[in-house]
């Protein structure tokens, strides 16, 4: 089984705490590191938050992660209470008005609080208590700790599956440079001496006979040949290759591998700066655009 994956991912499971029901969903995207996003009950807020951003960091270690913890409580759990603090004090400021208005001659008696003022003040006052545990209890701290792990295994065995996907096409790609460094080399077999046989006919065009082993000739040949040695480039190519396909069987690459990619492309760069060959510029164009390509897909890996 692959050791790669990817950091996009989702995964969800369900739980029970008292009289309600809960959902744990967990979903991530691409991030250089691991951040972790908490929402739940604002009354088990912020010790929920801790919990489940530990459970979290066990089993992630790059990417934006989020978490949302929704309830629904079940039928018969919600009852109704009454502020009756809230309540009197309204009353109390109701009748108050009252007699400063009779007083200033705006009212022709004092209010009296009769059962229907009574209940409409009241509706006002009324608060919903759905029947929702404290964190403390030990039972709610377990429930929730196993519906996120529950949902955490689904979580990752997505972002399994998808990693072995990407580690397939990372080899596919992989052995596409290889082959793009082979067609390099073999493009700048002959360089020098195209370069020599080029130069000697311009001299000669240019009716300016000199012989070949003129050292003014030679140390021409000798500083292109030297300008346009691609050889060290190739060797560290190859080297790159090995430790990419290497980090194919480590846990948590994504990283490694993306600083490879970009050493690969640095060669590709320096031979390309390098080749005074249009064949092997036609080579390195393909295979900077194939490396890109591979590094874009290794921005998904964890």
């Amino acid at each position: 089984m692959s050791k790669i994956r990817s950091m996009t991912g989702y995964g969800r499971a369900g739980f029970s705490v008292g009289n309600a029901n809960f959902t744990v969903e967990i979903a991530s995207v691409n991030q250089r590191g691991l951040a972790v996003s908490v929402s739940a009950p604002s009354d088990w807020m912020p010790d929920a938050e801790r919990l489940i951003t530990s459970l979290v960091r066990e089993c992630a270690a790059r990417g934006k992660v989020s978490v949302a913890l929704r309830g629904t409580t079940t039928a018969g759990s919600t009852n109704f209470t009454w502020d009756a603090a809230g309540l009197e004090e309204s009353a109390e400021k109701l009748l108050k008005a009252s007699q400063d208005f009779c007083a200033k001659s705006l009212m022709e008696e004092p209010f009296k609080l009769t059962g229907e003022t009574f209940l409409r003040l009241a509706e006002l006052h009324r608060t919903s208590a759905a029947s929702l545990p404290p964190f403390e209890n030990p039972e709610v701290a377990a429930a929730i700790a196993t519906g996120t792990r529950e949902a955490l295994k689904r979580f990752v065995e997505m972002r399994s599956a998808e990693g072995e996907n990407l580690e397939k096409d990372f080899r596919v790609r992989l052995e596409r440079l290889r082959d793009w460094a082979v067609k390099i080399r073999n493009a700048s077999n002959g360089t020098v001496e195209n370069y020599r046989n080029n130069l000697r006919s311009r001299l000669t065009t240019l009716g300016l006979e000199i012989d070949l082993d003129d050292s003014r000739f030679l140390k021409e040949i000798a500083l292109f040949a030297d300008r346009c040695d691609i050889a060290e480039e190739l060797t560290r190519l190859d080297s790159h290759f090995a430790q990419f396909e290497s980090c194919l069987s480590e846990e948590e690459c994504g990283r490694k591998l993306d600083f490879i990619c970009q050493e690969i492309l640095r060669e590709f760069n320096t031979i390309g700066s390098k080749a005074n060959n249009a064949a092997v510029t036609r080579c390195v164009v393909e295979a900077k655009n194939e490396q890109e390509r591979l590094r874009e897909q290794v921005q998904n890996a964890e």
